[in-house]
């Protein structure tokens, strides 16, 4: 609630007499150690946010003082009971959270409380260890409520009488409890419109015939089976939420309805019109048998019919992914001429044939990663395929070719990723022109194109004419620098962020000069022992040079044209030099440049590895003398051996003085006396 009020009311917030904050009508009173409600705030309070105390009763006179109260909370308070006539003097009382408490110990005594709120319309149980029987008594009176929430409790089974009474209710929460059967606990709720069940251990959802449900949401179970009975009632869902449970089946839907949004994510779904060995199943059936109480029913449901009578037409999100999906029926997405969005990434699929013109004109976004596939067929024919496909996810397949002109036929395509695929890049040099390749030339829509992980090498010619590439990524192909950048040279004015990540990079003559519009640069993962010097000259924001040979970084990086542009540079993992580190107090010194991994960033001296920003002081001084002057460290290397020398001779001189002077007057002849 506070981050909803936003920063421009700080200025309306001030300290109220028991400690607590008011802004306006609102008194926050959040993690006061309080044990019980203030009685010294503002009579005319609307909203008292009592949260993270250690209240343990709310007793009768608790909110005498506040008769204009309408939003109450309590969550993370020791509350264990709230006493019959607290609520009487707030009869306008419409929104109560009583989120992560006791409530459990007291739960008769709280009911009687509740029941006396005719006004409130929203309710927070969550967190309170309350059964199915705690929850019933709680709101067996609540006739007013609009949104219930028993999250995170201990509820298991649900029955005809728990929320008989609501019947206003527009939306109930009940994740993560203990669930495992529903016995016609909704058919009283007439208007309710979302329904959470995540998280609970329902097995199956048979005769689902909530029509005026808009939101389900089932995820995190473990059901098996979704069916719904063959009616032609319009049904108000547009939203179903299946993923991460164990559907072995596409879910037998509605007839008639609203749905836009399918989530299938994370089951065991297949398809069985046709078994991988050829044997067609189009005439199988199977027998659900469904028992209630003492009467049994048995549907029969032919195995690929059972989703031909659905209305799938305003379908626009299909999320199939991570299932065992290997291959789609025949006109199985013909139903779908809404579909905006479809996932079918993580499956077993091991060809995809794209439709010409309809059924999928609208589809923006088609995922087919991490599959098997070895074919992507389209039909010959002139028209375009997807006409609207914006983003394409053909990753880690084992595709080596596409179909020709297959992006020239796709009209709005902007992003295409092709990466974990062993695939070559037209044209193709010299003697392997005969090869199999991808065509991107002249795919004038086309911005962002990932090829990492493809085994390119040696590219040439000008694979990427005619386009206007805005990100490119390389990473992963260890020979795709094998020579120049010349066939870069059509995305000389419009790249703007360039992977190389692992590419073998180890040459700092690389010139990347040529590139002036790039602003991000990934160089991480190479064997680079210099800092290319073509990169000075560029206006780059992000630089990541992890992982490479680095010693050092030019000195004066920080005034050069790329320092004073950069604003995120990654430097970790280098083998840099202790007693060579003027670059980096120049970078700390750069305004505006920010180094993420500046704490992982290391030095070494001798056998040592160290932080270049705690260096200890006999480090520092043996860099010192490493970096002295060299003519002053000969010369002080130099000064004791001739010093040396001269006291030598001085000590030679005096010892042999006497028979020097003998032996010079002896010569001169001249006597001198002694």
């Amino acid at each position: 609630l506070a981050a909803g009020w936003g920063s421009g009311m700080d200025a309306a917030w001030a300290p109220s007499p028991g400690g607590c904050e008011l802004m306006q009508s609102i008194m926050d009173c959040t993690r006061r150690w309080l044990s019980s409600v203030p009685v010294n705030l503002r009579g005319d309070t609307e909203e008292l946010l009592l949260d993270d105390n250690t209240i343990r009763v709310l007793g009768n006179a608790s909110l005498l003082l506040y008769p204009q109260l309408w939003h109450l909370s309590l969550t993370r308070n020791r509350l264990e009971l709230i006493e019959p006539g607290t609520f009487l003097s707030s009869q306008g009382l419409q929104v109560l959270s009583l989120t992560d408490n006791l409530l459990f110990t007291n739960c008769s005594l709280t009911a009687a409380a509740l029941s006396a709120l005719p006004a409130l319309r929203t309710l927070d149980l969550a967190g309170n260890q309350l059964t199915e029987d705690m929850v019933s008594v709680l709101v067996s009176n609540l006739s007013s409520l609009e949104s219930l929430s028993v999250a995170r409790n201990i509820i298991m089974r649900l029955d005809s009488f728990i929320f008989t009474n609501l019947t206003k209710l527009l939306e109930l929460n009940l994740e993560k409890n203990y669930i495992f059967e529903i016995d016609k606990a909704f058919e009283g709720l007439q208007r309710l419109q979302r329904l959470n069940i995540a998280y609970n251990y329902l097995p199956c959802l048979v005769g689902f015939s909530l029509t005026q449900l808009r939101v389900l949401n089932v995820s995190n179970n473990i059901i098996e089976w979704f069916l719904t009975p063959e009616s032609d009632d319009l049904f108000e869902l547009e939203v179903l939420d299946l993923s991460h449970n164990r559907l072995l089946f596409f879910p037998v839907l509605p007839r008639q309805s609203k749905l836009h949004s399918l989530l299938l994510q994370d089951n065991r779904m297949s398809f069985y019109q046709r078994l991988p060995n050829g044997t067609s199943l189009a005439n199988v059936t199977v027998q659900f048998l469904i028992i209630n109480g003492n009467s049994t029913n048995i549907t029969t449901v032919r195995l690929w019919d059972e989703l031909c009578y659905s209305n799938l037409s305003s379908l626009r999100l299909l999320d199939m992914s991570q299932n065992q999906v290997w291959g789609l029926p025949e006109d199985f997405l013909a139903q779908m001429p809404s579909l905006t969005h479809l996932k079918l990434n993580q499956n077993c699929l091991e060809a995809f044939h794209l439709p010409e013109e309809d059924p999928l004109a609208m589809l923006t976004e088609l995922d087919l990663s991490q599959n098997q596939l070895v074919e992507l067929g389209v039909k010959v024919g002139a028209g375009n395929i997807l006409p609207n496909l914006q983003l394409f996810n053909l990753s880690a397949n084992r595709l080596r070719a596409l179909p020709p002109g297959i992006f020239t036929r796709t009209r709005n395509i902007t992003t295409v990723d092709l990466s974990r695929n062993w695939v070559s890049l037209c044209p193709q040099p010299g003697e392997a022109e005969s090869l199999p390749c991808v065509d991107i030339r002249g795919v004038e829509t086309l911005t962002h194109l990932s090829l990492a992980g493809c085994g390119l090498q040696g590219l040439g010619g000008r694979p990427f004419q005619g386009t206007s590439l805005m990100h490119l990524d390389l990473s992963d192909n260890h020979r795709v620098l094998s020579g120049d950048l010349g066939w870069l040279q059509d995305l000389f004015l419009t790249l703007q962020v360039l992977s190389l990540r692992n590419t073998s990079l180890s040459s700092a003559t690389v010139d990347f000069s040529a590139l002036s519009s790039l602003v991000r640069l990934d160089l991480s993962g190479n064997s680079l022992v210099a800092l290319p010097a073509s990169l000075g000259a560029l206006r780059l924001r992000s630089l990541d040079l992890r992982h490479n040979c680095l010693p050092a970084l030019p000195p004066d990086v920080a005034q050069l044209p790329l320092g004073r542009s950069l604003q995120e540079l990654y430097l970790s993992r280098n083998p840099y030099n202790c007693c060579t580190l003027g670059w980096w107090d120049a970078l700390q010194q750069a305004e505006g440049l920010r180094v993420p991994d500046g704490r992982e960033v290391t030095c070494s001296h001798g056998s040592r590895t160290l932080s270049p920003g705690a260096l200890p002081e006999p480090v520092l001084q043996s860099c010192r003398w490493q970096t002295a002057d060299l003519a002053l460290l000969y010369l002080v290397l130099a000064l004791p051996t001739c010093l040396t020398l001269l006291v030598a001779f001085v000590v030679v001189f005096l010892m042999l003085k006497e028979k020097l002077l003998k032996m010079v007057k002896s010569r001169c002849g001249v006597s001198s006396p002694y």
